[in-house]
């Protein structure tokens, strides 16, 4: 039975309504100002100014704490490559993700560059090296140039090709441009590893989660961060399942188009068994 607030005129189940009702406002000890998120700036700081390996692990540690804080419950199925550098890439429904796949993973993330300006979410951003992207038409080789130039150093990069957020429910097209720095050799004359990842929210205090309950956790279109952090706090316990997919390269398909295609299937393929509670 799927944990659904499509409005009708029944009553709610009587599992919803106990779903519901254990995660109401239950904030776990969590303040709404994040300030005790950010602790580990100082360290991390200097980790990064130093271009000590710590500023990638770091941020491991703090993102497990940060998702024990919010109560989420992470699922892994698969498993992560350990080739250095990889481009991890995966569907993206909210603010949540990067702090599920952090907590797994030493990873940087590609993101479009107003993040970088955000409150709070910009400054851990930059402490994370995440690599910032124009995406205006005609910016499309330097955002490959700057991505490149960090695999070239070594660094796993985590990309998001739906070019935005969703709502949880589905995997939008893929843009196949970002996907150009795979075309590229390494130093050593390997293709680049690429790795598809999905990861789905299925389940809010046990119960399966449906589809219109699954925005309480997306966060897209013109949702205000705030409002949405503070609510998404008290829910209660959150069951995230997070693929790895066996990883390819380009020289399998061919062309950055086929690669695009190819990833955009596994990760679709591998959310809605997630979502569906089916496991492998």
């Amino acid at each position: 039975m799927a944990l659904d607030d499509d409005v009708t005129a029944e009553p709610p189940r009587p599992g919803e309504a106990a779903a519901r009702e254990a995660g109401r406002w239950r904030l776990r000890g969590f303040k709404a100002d994040t300030s005790d998120l950010s602790l580990h700036s100082p360290i991390q700081a200097i980790s990064v100014a130093l271009g000590s390996r710590l500023a990638e692990r770091i941020p491991v540690i703090y993102h497990r704490c940060v998702c024990w804080l919010f109560g989420l419950d992470v699922v892994l199925r698969g498993t992560p490559v350990k080739t250095r550098p990889t481009l991890f890439v995966a569907n993206h429904s909210s603010y949540i993700d990067i702090e599920v796949f952090s907590s797994l993973i030493p990873v940087c993330f590609i993101a479009k560059a107003e993040v970088a300006s955000w409150p709070f979410f910009g400054t851990l951003a930059r402490l994370q090296r995440t690599v910032f992207v124009d995406r205006r038409p005609g910016s499309t080789a330097d955002q490959r140039d700057a991505i490149a130039d960090r695999l070239a150093a070594g660094d796993n990069l985590m990309l998001f090709p739906e070019g935005t957020s969703d709502d949880g429910n589905r995997t939008l097209p893929f843009f196949s441009a970002l996907f150009s720095v795979a075309e590229r050799r390494l130093a050593d004359g390997r293709p680049l590893t690429v790795q598809p990842v999905s990861i789905a929210y299925a389940e809010l205090n046990g119960f399966p989660l449906g589809r219109s309950l699954r925005p309480l956790l997306a966060w897209y279109g013109d949702m205000e961060l705030a409002p949405h952090l503070w609510h998404f706090a008290g829910l209660g316990r959150v069951k995230v399942v997070v693929e790895f997919h066996p990883p390819v390269n380009i020289d399998q398909f061919g062309s950055r188009k086929a690669l695009a295609d190819h990833c955009r299937e596994a990760i679709a393929r591998g959310m809605a068994e997630a979502i569906a509670g089916r496991t492998q």
